[in-house]
């Protein structure tokens, strides 16, 4: 636990990192009372060879100076700073920022995607949102806002590598009405309500974005960044290389 805070992702991923191995359960609280428990945990402490053939593939689509945004407990900024990249890592999670530092990330900052505009311009080459990370840009307007502090701190050959869930691929009759009721409120369909609980500790609510490939084409329009590959395999999650117009 993380005294005096509600930083429930971070008391997670320490209380993984220090079971090594038996790292428990994640447990999610959408707003329509949805509640949701898995082995999230393991993933974020996921060696290389245990990643999925896509997250390989964007890996190596690196280049230059790296931002991994939403860094979680450092696997891909662990991984891409041993093959050599000058990796900064962020988080807006205490605890996520203490464990990667622990596993031996040099660079890692408490600093939420919202205040990515505090980076200087030219900062980066690339900006990583793996973990299907893009969901962190919460909403449409938001998400644009952003984009544009992204082209300001990356370089002129800039490109964002970000991890992305279509919400239209499920025959869920929940998550169908979880639509419908976004849709109805005002919200994109795939845009989450979300807070994170491990044992006593309650994260605060969050926006989280799921979107087709053709929404985020919408969403990067007028940000100065367009989709250049997708790469994809089964199931609704994709990853697309984005980068930039001029």
């Amino acid at each position: 636990m993380i005294k005096g805070t509600k930083d429930a992702f971070g008391s997670e991923l320490l209380a993984a990192y220090k079971a090594a191995g038996n790292a428990g359960w994640e447990i999610i609280e959408r707003d329509d009372g949805l509640m949701d428990a898995s082995a999230g945990p393991r993933r974020y402490f996921s060696d290389y060879s245990d990643w999925s053939k896509r997250e390989r593939q964007a890996m190596k689509l690196a280049r230059g100076r790296v931002l991994d945004i939403g860094c979680g407990a450092g696997r891909f900024a662990l991984y891409l700073q041993s093959a050599g990249f000058e990796v900064t890592a962020i988080d807006n999670s205490p605890g996520a920022i203490k464990v990667c530092k622990l596993r031996g990330v040099k660079k890692a900052i408490v600093r939420p995607i919202a205040e990515i505009s505090k980076f200087r311009p030219d900062s980066f080459d690339t900006a990583i949102l793996m973990g299907n990370n893009f969901g962190l840009f919460g909403g449409l307007r938001q998400a644009k806002r952003l984009l544009k502090d992204l082209f300001k701190i990356t370089s002129n050959q800039g490109q964002i590598i970000a991890d992305a869930t279509d919400p239209y691929q499920t025959n869920d009759p929940i998550h169908l009405q979880y639509q419908r009721f976004n849709r109805k409120r005002g919200r994109m369909s795939g845009q989450l309500r979300l807070r994170i609980r491990h044992g006593k500790i309650i994260g605060p609510w969050f926006d989280y974005l799921l979107i087709s490939q053709e929404e985020m084409k919408e969403i990067l329009t007028g940000t100065g960044w367009q989709v250049s590959k997708i790469l994809s395999d089964k199931g609704p999650g994709y990853t697309a290389i984005i980068i930039k117009t001029r």
